[in-house]
């Protein structure tokens, strides 16, 4: 009869002791290049974001937002995983975890990036001219033009094809009417990436801020991603040249596969927003007394924190898989789709236990709790909602087709 195993390492292994931070040792499977640009962005968030985000998310302002764009340019955030143009050509995988340790922060600062990098410049990069690339893609890379992606419309959001923005051939122009919604950095671009209906299919288009008919009103009164900056965009027969369409896109295949890449960055920011609220939590729980002891002593408080601690983690573990398969070229629409459904719902459902274990305290913006539930309410919906990726997961497993 053989002995059964110690759970216990022997005093000569190589087992390294259990990492409250890092329980499954995530961190062994990144690269040096990989935590640098973790640590980089982390550090440039803990400087630049954390000690003010909480009052400009209560004065619903993101200030200072182009000075900021110029910085994250600087450390190669912006279209981070493009190649050329400036562009850093980072990995997947570290552009994924830019995006956790930005979102970490706020949600609003990880969609300023991602609106920029993956789907304004995602756009130009890969569907775009030689000429469009070198005209705007070299300024972006850099933050000194801010960019945003309009296809949602008011009264039109998951099911684009039926958008009315619509543009029309004059001689050998092209002439942009319509109206786009919830744009993130609509106000403050200086280019924005228009998707429209054309005798031709759908087709995009770069579209200069300061052509005449356009203009991009604030939106004002949210509660959800309120330091950030978005807003409506209003084409009103914006006279634009015949170079300004985007010639390798026609069809929803062009947005929605600029959608995907955005996605992809939201698998890995959800997690930041869940690891800062499960921090705070964790931290909480060790040092707030109750019945004369602290209250992470208590089996209960212990369960919430084991529970979260596993979704949180296996949470990142699935985003470092699809990572390593963009990376490969090898990950598919649905697997993103797969990423985003459960780590946002993960991720909002961490907020909420989190804000159980601080109590009364949960709600005040001294703590990150509430801001970051907040937050996902709207990330949970934008860039397909919940009920969109079921449907695509759905279709994928039974050959399907539930949309119509």
């Amino acid at each position: 009869m053989s002995a059964t195993p110690s759970a216990e390492p022997s005093a000569s292994s190589t087992v390294p002791p259990f990492d409250a931070g890092d329980p499954l040792g995530i961190d062994d499977l990144l690269t040096d290049e990989d935590r640098a640009v973790r640590d980089t962005v982390r550090r440039w968030t803990a400087e630049r974001i954390l000690p003010s985000i909480a009052d400009w998310y209560e004065r619903g302002e993101l200030p200072g937002i182009r000075e900021l764009a110029r910085e994250l340019g600087s450390i190669g955030a912006l279209g981070m995983s493009l190649t050329g143009y400036g562009c850093a050509g980072a990995s997947a995988v570290q552009y994924g975890l830019a995006c956790l340790e930005l979102e970490a922060a706020d949600s609003g600062i990880r969609s300023l990036v991602s609106v920029q990098g993956s789907l304004a410049m995602y756009a130009i990069w890969r569907f775009g001219s030689e000429e469009q690339k070198q005209q705007w893609l070299p300024r972006m890379a850099a933050g000194e033009i801010l960019g945003c992606f309009g296809l949602t419309e008011p009264d039109i959001g998951s099911d684009p094809g039926a958008m009315r923005t619509h543009a029309k051939r004059d001689g050998t122009d092209w002439v942009l009417s319509g109206r786009k919604m919830w744009i993130t950095n609509g106000s403050v671009a200086g280019v924005a990436v228009v998707w429209a209906r054309t005798d031709d299919g759908i087709r995009g288009f770069v579209v200069p801020t300061d052509a005449p008919g356009f203009s991009a009103p604030e939106i004002k009164h949210k509660w959800s991603l309120r330091a950030s900056v978005t807003s409506e965009l209003v084409m009103d027969e914006v006279r634009l040249p015949a170079d300004a369409v985007l010639p390798g896109a026609t069809g929803l295949r062009g947005p929605l596969g600029c959608l995907s890449h955005a996605r992809y960055g939201i698998v890995w920011g959800s997690m930041g927003a869940a690891r800062a609220c499960f921090e705070a939590a964790l931290d909480y729980a060790k040092t707030r007394e109750q019945f004369g002891r602290p209250i992470g002593g208590f089996q209960l408080t212990q369960a919430k924190l084991a529970d979260m601690a596993v979704e949180l983690h296996k949470g990142i573990l699935l985003a470092h898989h699809l990572g390593l398969r963009m990376d490969a070229g090898r990950l598919r629409p649905e697997q993103v789709s797969f990423g985003k459904l459960n780590n946002v719902r993960e991720a909002i459902e961490i907020c909420r236990t989190s804000r159980t274990i601080l109590g009364a305290n949960g709600i005040s913006l001294e703590y990150p709790v509430m801001r970051h539930a907040t937050n996902l309410e709207s990330v949970l919906t934008y860039e397909g909602t919940v009920e969109m990726h079921q449907l695509v997961l759905g279709k994928a497993l039974t050959g399907l087709d539930a949309f119509r």
